[in-house]
């Protein structure tokens, strides 16, 4: 697993409207309607992280969702969390 450069993360991230690179970690915080909504999304998008064997750091007050990623392993970003990006997007977006 390689650990990507800061160029890299950048030019990525414009795959990403709306995630930021900040604290050695890619970043985005998701809205939903009401609690119910958005722990529910919780949930499928835990499945997914439980299959890709990638876990984020994340935490969620009431219709708020902020999801963390980064490779603890290498201390920074690697494509693996480029893929979770990717399949939390398609989560979120295909409610």
């Amino acid at each position: 697993m390689k650990k990507l450069s800061e160029e890299e993360i950048t030019k990525k991230l414009k795959e990403f409207p709306g995630w930021e690179y900040k604290d050695a970690a890619i970043e985005r915080t998701y809205k939903f309607s009401n609690f119910k909504e958005a722990f529910s999304t919780m949930t499928r998008i835990a499945f997914e992280c439980e299959a890709q064997n990638h876990h984020p750091d994340w935490s969620n007050v009431y219709n708020s969702l902020n999801i963390r990623l980064n490779t603890h392993d290498v201390g920074g970003i690697t494509n693996n969390d480029f893929e979770l990006a990717k399949s939390i997007e398609n989560i979120v977006n295909n409610k």
